[in-house]
């Protein structure tokens, strides 16, 4: 199914990055990591509703190198690493509106996460609805609050983050979840109201965690060229 008309496509790749330096244009298994995203969007989208954002000449001249137009230019002031998804979507929104591109809603795909498929995307488009904020691809998180996430009490001892700790068997626990950074369906009118973290109707679409590494570290990068490597 494509996607086509209704849906605005934003890959976000700022220059700086402390982590993993360079790794929006870093070649991973043979290509540059922006390049895997934009494969994804394009499987879904018209090249007219895929936006590369970025304030880099070089992240510009990679994703060009892909046949996909890269017009809008992410202005200077919202390029640092303190600017949050929001104002950087929201500039992109505004771009659009401006160039007569129309939408109803707004997939974010970000870079670092090289090992979404379109069946995901697809997944998270499918469960969208108008009167919801937001479609967000989550894994089971690594600790759970139930049972194994603690916090330090003002004498400076530790108790369990939720619950009164009974829990004695992981799989006993609720179920607790958190967000891999591989997709977002986001309603555009929700995000000009409010930041993402605020958003009371968001729907949750599972992913493995061996498809949900979020590239941040050079370790990171190990485990997925480990996972893409196994994976052929």
């Amino acid at each position: 199914m494509t996607y086509r008309n209704n849906t605005l496509f934003i890959i976000p790749a700022r220059g700086g990055s402390k982590g993993i330096p360079r790794k929006n244009i870093k070649p991973l298994r043979g290509k540059p990591l922006i390049h895997y995203s934009i494969e994804v969007a394009r499987a879904l989208s018209p090249d007219s509703h895929i936006i590369v954002s970025t304030d880099d000449d070089e992240i510009r001249s990679v994703a060009q190198a892909t046949g996909l137009p890269v017009d809008y230019r992410r202005p200077p002031e919202l390029g640092g690493d303190k600017v949050g998804s929001r104002e950087v979507i929201i500039d992109a929104m505004d771009w659009a509106d401006k160039n007569g591109i129309a939408y109803d809603k707004v997939v974010l795909l970000q870079p670092t996460s090289p090992l979404r498929t379109v069946d995901d995307v697809e997944g998270c488009l499918k469960l969208y609805t108008p009167d919801t904020d937001m479609v967000v691809t989550v894994t089971e998180a690594a600790c759970n609050p139930y049972y194994d996430c603690f916090e330090c009490s003002a004498d400076g001892l530790l108790h369990v983050s939720k619950g009164d700790g009974r829990f004695t068997r992981r799989q006993d626990a609720p179920k607790a979840w958190q967000f891999n950074g591989a997709v977002y369906v986001i309603n555009p009118d929700s995000i000009r109201r409010m930041p993402l973290g605020q958003f009371p109707r968001r729907i949750p679409y599972e992913m493995p965690r061996s498809r949900s590494v979020d590239l941040d570290t050079p370790l990171d990068w190990l485990i997925t060229e480990k996972i893409m490597e196994d994976a052929n």
